[in-house]
C-alpha cells in the first residue's frame, strides 16, 4: 500500500528530481508552455502551482523562497512581475495539461503543459508588425 506517499520518484535520485522539476518550471516560466512526458508535467504541476501561490504574495521573503527552490533568479522575476499578477483573482488552477498523443521512438504519453490564463504574447508580435508597416 501507498498511503500517504504523495511523492512522484520518476526514477531518479531526490537531488535529480528537484534539478528536474525545478527546471520545468522555470522553463514553463518563461516560455508560457512546454512539451514533455505526462508523469514529469503531472510532477511539475504541483510546483509550478506553489510558485505562482509564493508570487502572488509577492513578500520578499516569498521571492527568496523561490529562488531557493528554482535556483534561477531571472525566472522568478518573469514569475512575480508577469505570471503571478495573471492569477490575482483565481484561487487555484493556474496550470493545464493538454494530451497530445504518443511519441514515436518509446511511445510515451506527451503532453503539453501550460498557464490556464495565457499571457498575450502574440499580441506584441502583431504591434510589432503594425509599425514596420
Amino acid at each position: 500500500m501507498r498511503h500517504r506517499k504523495k511523492t512522484v520518484k520518476l526514477g531518479r535520485t531526490s537531488a535529480h528530481r528537484n534539478e528536474l522539476l525545478s527546471n520545468l518550471v522555470c522553463a514553463l516560466v518563461d516560455n508560457k508552455r512546454i512539451k514533455t512526458t505526462a508523469p514529469k508535467a503531472k510532477a511539475a504541476r504541483g510546483l509550478a502551482e506553489k510558485m505562482v501561490t509564493l508570487g502572488k504574495k509577492g513578500t520578499l521573503a516569498a521571492r527568496r523562497q523561490a529562488i531557493s527552490t528554482l535556483k534561477n533568479e531571472k525566472s522568478v522575476k518573469e514569475l512575480f512581475e508577469t505570471v503571478a499578477p495573471a492569477f490575482t483573482e483565481r484561487n487555484g488552477g493556474y496550470t493545464r495539461i493538454i494530451k497530445l498523443g504518443r511519441r514515436i521512438s518509446d511511445s510515451s504519453e506527451m503532453v503539453l503543459l501550460e498557464w490556464v490564463d495565457t499571457i498575450a504574447a502574440p499580441a506584441v508580435e502583431v504591434v510589432e508588425e503594425a509599425a514596420a508597416e
